[in-house]
């Protein structure tokens, strides 16, 4: 039995139904031990070694006894394993000290998987996390590039390396350039990210970091751009203000003009400013097409350009109905205009249909906290405690734990419910799926 096998790191948590895993008798709580004679370090072994239409699997049951298992399957096709550990290894916690850090800015007192800061690129391929590239050695890189994961994210912020060994507050920092050209070489799809933070790496350092990172433009390569958040609980770190109205129209105007150069130079956009920064300026939303491919969707770029394609197109195949029905929305004070809106016209064809659309402050974190998926349980309780809220509750789905009922302040849904006495439905910010959750 191997090192990783003895960790736990390697026990099978559940097994998809119909996988190849399901019917050569795999089970949760087996532990795989070895693939081809392999042993397993981690999720990048596991999947290269899977990619074979002949793969001989080795796993310990749960009753100690051991099996070798022949498998003939599709190249790629996935055994339908899920683990105990989904990096089958320790996630790598950050090295920075990021003078923009959001988990810096948290009150004390919230569970303790919050302060854990990842920079861990596997979860870049796995769950599409940003990373830093600062506790990568040169062999974490070769290796990266042998197993050809793409695409993978990564957190730039800045091409200036002293601005950037400032930011992040680690003299590592500089090899990043180092690390995406090598990645670039490779033919490694790589998307960008820039937090951009007033009066620091904005103005002319952002220009130049755009254009610095359109060198390594290749299929489905992408940059956002993403305003800093600062929480009421940012106490002794670096002084940052926040955007106003009058910065994002000016940051608008400055990236649709970089965009139009480079659309016409690489036929691409390649940049783009996430939703926060067309809200706050009060500006009209580019239509859908307009983010090409929506890669830096998970990042807030063209979420409601999507969401509202996506309403108008099921809400044009349906047809009203007399059915009466009550319902109430809540939303952070970012969306709520854009929500509202959505609304209106859902009811001008189920005219029987009412439905109150709540602006939830985020008093928890701070009025500068403005988005839905920073809301809190305590926050929906306090502001809609005592009101009539009809058939019932919609949340947006960002504003809980991945794949969990459970929101930023530990709050359950099963506790707002019973605090406000009414059922609560999640919705994802799915236009469609909005729509439905509403009237079905």
């Amino acid at each position: 039995m191997g090192l990783f096998a003895l960790n736990g790191q390697n026990v099978i948590f559940k097994v998809e139904s119909g996988s190849i895993a399901e019917e050569v008798g795999i089970e949760p709580g087996d532990i795989l031990m070895s693939i081809n004679d392999t042993e397993i370090k981690d999720v990048f072994d596991y999947r290269y070694l899977i990619q074979n239409e002949y793969i001989e699997v080795a796993v310990r049951k749960s009753d100690g006894e051991e099996w070798i298992l022949e498998i003939d399957k599709d190249e790629y096709e996935d055994l339908g394993i899920v683990f105990e550990k989904g990096l089958m290894d320790n996630a790598k916690s950050c090295s920075n000290k990021c003078i923009f850090c959001f988990i810096d800015q948290l009150p004390k007192g919230m569970r303790d998987t919050l302060y854990f800061k990842d920079d861990d690129t596997r979860l870049s391929f796995l769950q599409g996390n940003y990373v830093s590239l600062t506790n990568m050695k040169d062999e974490d890189i070769d290796r990266l590039i042998f197993y050809h994961l793409s695409p993978i994210n990564i957190s730039v912020h800045t091409t200036d390396m002293e601005l950037r060994k400032f930011m992040l507050k680690n003299p590592s920092s500089i090899k990043v350039m180092e690390y995406i050209r090598k990645f670039y070489a490779a033919g490694i799809v790589m998307n960008f990210q820039i937090v951009l933070c007033k009066g620091i790496n904005d103005g002319e350092f952002l220009e130049k970091s755009i254009w610095d990172l359109s060198e390594f433009i290749y299929e489905g390569t992408s940059l956002s751009v993403v305003p800093f958040g600062m929480t009421r609980f940012r106490e002794g770190l670096q002084k940052i203000e926040t955007f106003d109205k009058d910065d994002c129209c000016d940051i608008i105007d400055k990236i649709e003009k970089i965009q139009r150069e480079l659309f016409a130079k690489f036929g691409t956009k390649f940049v783009f400013l996430s939703d926060e920064f067309y809200l706050k300026a009060e500006r009209e939303f580019h239509d859908a097409d307009f983010y090409e491919d929506f890669s830096q969707l998970e990042n807030g770029v063209g979420m409601i350009s999507l969401m509202k394609s996506e309403f108008f197109e099921r809400l044009a195949s349906l047809k009203g109905d007399e059915k009466k029905r009550y319902i109430s929305i809540a939303t952070g004070s970012a969306s709520y205009k854009f929500i509202l809106n959505l609304t209106c016209e859902l009811t001008k064809k189920f005219k029987y249909t009412k439905i109150n659309v709540y602006e939830i402050k985020n008093n928890f974190f701070g009025n500068t906290i403005t988005v839905s998926g920073l809301l809190t349980g305590k926050d929906i309780i306090e502001q809609l405690s005592g009101k009539y809220l009809g058939d019932f509750l919609l949340i947006p789905k960002n504003a809980f734990k991945a794949d969990d009922t459970v929101m930023l302040d530990d709050v359950d849904i099963s506790e707002i419910e019973e605090k406000l006495g009414c059922e609560i439905r999640v919705s994802s910010s799915d236009g469609a799926e909005f729509i439905d959750n509403i009237l079905f």
